[in-house]
Protein backbone atom coordinates (compact mmCIF):
# COMPACT_ATOMS: atom_id res chain seq x y z
CA UNK A 1 0.00 0.00 0.00
CA UNK A 2 1.23 3.51 -0.82
CA UNK A 3 2.69 5.35 1.98
CA UNK A 4 0.64 8.69 2.72
CA UNK A 5 2.20 11.63 2.00
CA UNK A 6 -0.62 14.17 3.01
CA UNK A 7 -2.11 15.12 6.23
CA UNK A 8 -5.32 13.32 7.70
CA UNK A 9 -8.74 15.04 5.90
CA UNK A 10 -6.32 16.67 3.17
CA UNK A 11 -6.48 14.31 0.30
CA UNK A 12 -7.73 17.35 -1.88
CA UNK A 13 -5.33 19.84 -1.65
CA UNK A 14 -2.58 16.64 -1.77
CA UNK A 15 -3.77 15.60 -5.45
CA UNK A 16 -4.10 19.64 -5.98
CA UNK A 17 -0.14 19.90 -4.89
CA UNK A 18 0.42 16.78 -6.99
CA UNK A 19 -1.30 18.24 -10.40
CA UNK A 20 -0.07 21.58 -10.11
CA UNK A 21 3.75 19.58 -9.84
CA UNK A 22 2.92 17.39 -12.65
CA UNK A 23 1.30 19.73 -15.17
CA UNK A 24 4.57 22.25 -14.65
CA UNK A 25 7.16 19.47 -15.63
CA UNK A 26 5.44 17.45 -18.27
CA UNK A 27 2.25 19.57 -19.41
CA UNK A 28 -1.40 18.92 -19.56
CA UNK A 29 -0.48 15.67 -21.65
CA UNK A 30 1.21 14.74 -18.84
CA UNK A 31 -1.56 14.78 -16.52
CA UNK A 32 -4.01 11.92 -15.65
CA UNK A 33 -5.41 11.34 -12.13
CA UNK A 34 -3.32 7.82 -11.58
CA UNK A 35 0.12 9.93 -11.81
CA UNK A 36 -1.39 12.61 -9.47
CA UNK A 37 -2.30 9.64 -7.18
CA UNK A 38 1.01 7.88 -6.93
CA UNK A 39 2.91 11.20 -6.76
CA UNK A 40 0.54 11.88 -3.81
CA UNK A 41 0.89 8.05 -2.22
CA UNK A 42 -2.29 7.31 -2.44
CA UNK A 43 -4.39 4.64 -4.13
CA UNK A 44 -4.97 5.01 -7.73
CA UNK A 45 -9.09 5.09 -7.07
CA UNK A 46 -8.22 7.45 -4.20
CA UNK A 47 -8.30 10.95 -7.08
CA UNK A 48 -11.97 9.80 -7.97
CA UNK A 49 -13.36 10.99 -4.50
CA UNK A 50 -12.69 14.31 -5.27
CA UNK A 51 -12.16 14.82 -9.41
CA UNK A 52 -14.23 12.75 -12.18
CA UNK A 53 -11.30 13.48 -14.66
CA UNK A 54 -8.19 15.59 -15.22
CA UNK A 55 -10.51 18.70 -16.28
CA UNK A 56 -12.49 18.65 -13.02
CA UNK A 57 -8.89 18.67 -11.19
CA UNK A 58 -7.22 21.17 -13.46
CA UNK A 59 -10.37 23.24 -12.29
CA UNK A 60 -9.62 23.03 -8.83
CA UNK A 61 -6.04 24.00 -8.96
CA UNK A 62 -7.23 27.52 -10.98
CA UNK A 63 -9.68 27.83 -8.45
CA UNK A 64 -7.69 27.72 -5.44
CA UNK A 65 -4.89 29.81 -7.30
CA UNK A 66 -7.96 32.34 -7.74
CA UNK A 67 -8.60 32.22 -4.59
CA UNK A 68 -5.39 32.46 -2.77
CA UNK A 69 -4.81 35.16 -5.22
CA UNK A 70 -8.14 36.99 -4.54
CA UNK A 71 -7.04 36.67 -0.89
CA UNK A 72 -3.93 38.33 -1.26
CA UNK A 73 -4.78 41.48 -3.47
CA UNK A 74 -7.66 42.31 -1.26
CA UNK A 75 -4.99 42.10 2.07
CA UNK A 76 -2.96 44.45 0.24
CA UNK A 77 -5.88 46.79 -1.08
CA UNK A 78 -7.10 47.15 2.41
CA UNK A 79 -4.00 48.80 3.84
CA UNK A 80 -4.87 51.67 2.42
CA UNK A 81 -8.52 52.34 2.40
CA UNK A 82 -8.63 56.05 2.11
CA UNK A 83 -5.56 56.13 -0.89
CA UNK A 84 -6.96 54.90 -4.45
CA UNK A 85 -3.34 55.40 -5.65
CA UNK A 86 -1.68 52.92 -2.75
CA UNK A 87 -4.08 50.47 -3.35
CA UNK A 88 -3.39 50.02 -7.27
CA UNK A 89 0.77 50.09 -6.63
CA UNK A 90 -0.25 48.12 -3.43
CA UNK A 91 -1.99 45.71 -5.56
CA UNK A 92 0.02 45.52 -8.44
CA UNK A 93 2.80 44.32 -5.77
CA UNK A 94 0.65 41.93 -4.06
CA UNK A 95 -0.12 40.46 -7.49
CA UNK A 96 3.79 40.59 -8.47
CA UNK A 97 4.21 38.38 -4.99
CA UNK A 98 1.88 36.06 -5.60
CA UNK A 99 3.04 34.96 -9.35
CA UNK A 100 6.63 34.61 -7.80
CA UNK A 101 5.44 32.45 -4.86
CA UNK A 102 3.46 29.93 -6.83
CA UNK A 103 4.78 30.39 -10.26
CA UNK A 104 4.02 27.25 -11.53
CA UNK A 105 0.30 27.78 -10.31
CA UNK A 106 0.06 31.27 -11.67
CA UNK A 107 1.08 29.81 -15.30
CA UNK A 108 -1.75 27.05 -15.34
CA UNK A 109 -4.34 29.95 -14.01
CA UNK A 110 -3.85 31.66 -17.01
CA UNK A 111 -3.18 28.91 -20.22
CA UNK A 112 -5.30 27.55 -22.28
CA UNK A 113 -5.25 23.89 -19.90
CA UNK A 114 -8.62 24.29 -18.64
CA UNK A 115 -11.26 23.40 -21.21
CA UNK A 116 -14.70 24.70 -21.12
CA UNK A 117 -14.22 26.63 -18.16
CA UNK A 118 -17.95 27.69 -17.69
CA UNK A 119 -18.78 24.23 -16.16
CA UNK A 120 -17.15 24.68 -13.07
CA UNK A 121 -19.00 27.72 -11.41
CA UNK A 122 -16.13 27.99 -8.55
CA UNK A 123 -13.81 28.76 -10.87
CA UNK A 124 -16.40 31.50 -12.98
CA UNK A 125 -17.34 33.14 -9.88
CA UNK A 126 -13.80 33.44 -8.32
CA UNK A 127 -12.00 34.50 -11.21
CA UNK A 128 -15.13 37.21 -11.57
CA UNK A 129 -14.54 38.39 -8.09
CA UNK A 130 -11.13 38.71 -8.62
CA UNK A 131 -11.97 41.13 -11.97
CA UNK A 132 -14.46 42.75 -10.07
CA UNK A 133 -11.83 43.32 -7.17
CA UNK A 134 -9.32 45.26 -9.60
CA UNK A 135 -12.63 47.57 -11.35
CA UNK A 136 -13.25 48.14 -7.54
CA UNK A 137 -9.68 49.76 -7.67
CA UNK A 138 -10.12 51.08 -11.02
CA UNK A 139 -13.31 53.19 -10.10
CA UNK A 140 -11.58 54.48 -7.08
CA UNK A 141 -8.50 55.94 -8.80
CA UNK A 142 -10.86 57.33 -11.43
CA UNK A 143 -12.74 59.02 -8.54
CA UNK A 144 -10.07 60.48 -7.09
CA UNK A 145 -8.75 61.77 -10.32
CA UNK A 146 -5.37 59.26 -9.99
CA UNK A 147 -6.70 57.25 -13.55
CA UNK A 148 -8.36 58.17 -16.43
CA UNK A 149 -12.44 58.72 -16.00
CA UNK A 150 -12.96 56.30 -18.82
CA UNK A 151 -15.08 53.02 -19.12
CA UNK A 152 -13.84 51.32 -15.54
CA UNK A 153 -14.24 47.58 -16.86
CA UNK A 154 -11.83 48.84 -20.55
CA UNK A 155 -9.37 50.60 -18.02
CA UNK A 156 -9.65 47.60 -15.11
CA UNK A 157 -8.26 45.00 -18.59
CA UNK A 158 -5.56 47.67 -19.37
CA UNK A 159 -3.92 47.81 -15.66
CA UNK A 160 -4.49 43.77 -15.23
CA UNK A 161 -2.67 43.09 -18.96
CA UNK A 162 0.03 45.79 -18.02
CA UNK A 163 1.10 44.15 -15.08
CA UNK A 164 0.21 40.69 -15.78
CA UNK A 165 2.39 41.08 -19.07
CA UNK A 166 5.82 42.57 -17.51
CA UNK A 167 5.21 39.62 -14.69
CA UNK A 168 4.69 36.86 -17.46
CA UNK A 169 7.58 38.08 -19.34
CA UNK A 170 9.61 38.10 -16.68
CA UNK A 171 8.87 34.82 -15.32
CA UNK A 172 9.91 33.70 -19.41
CA UNK A 173 12.74 34.81 -18.63
CA UNK A 174 12.06 38.05 -21.43
CA UNK A 175 13.20 40.71 -19.73
CA UNK A 176 16.86 42.01 -20.57
CA UNK A 177 19.68 41.31 -17.82
CA UNK A 178 20.91 45.05 -18.88
CA UNK A 179 17.50 45.86 -16.86
CA UNK A 180 16.71 43.62 -14.48
CA UNK A 181 20.69 44.41 -13.54
CA UNK A 182 19.44 48.03 -12.35
CA UNK A 183 15.73 47.42 -11.46
CA UNK A 184 14.12 44.70 -9.51
CA UNK A 185 10.23 43.51 -10.84
CA UNK A 186 8.44 45.40 -8.75
CA UNK A 187 10.55 48.85 -9.74
CA UNK A 188 9.56 47.87 -13.49
CA UNK A 189 5.67 47.03 -12.33
CA UNK A 190 5.14 50.37 -10.53
CA UNK A 191 6.99 52.22 -13.49
CA UNK A 192 4.26 51.30 -15.67
CA UNK A 193 1.79 51.68 -13.08
CA UNK A 194 3.33 55.55 -12.40
CA UNK A 195 3.27 56.29 -16.59
CA UNK A 196 -0.49 55.23 -16.66
CA UNK A 197 -1.11 57.28 -13.61
CA UNK A 198 0.68 60.24 -15.35
CA UNK A 199 -0.52 59.27 -18.29
CA UNK A 200 -4.43 60.66 -17.80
Amino acid sequence: MPSKKYHHGDLKNALIKAGVEILAKEGVGGLSLRKVAQRAGVSHSAPYAHFPDKQSLIAAISTEGFNKLYTELEAAISLHTKNPKKQLIGGAQAYIRFAVNNVDTFKIMFSDVLEKEKEYPSFVEISHNTFTLVVGVVKACQDAGVLRNVQPNLMAILVWGQVHGIVSLMLEGQISHTVLDHHDIQDIVSFAVEQMINSQ
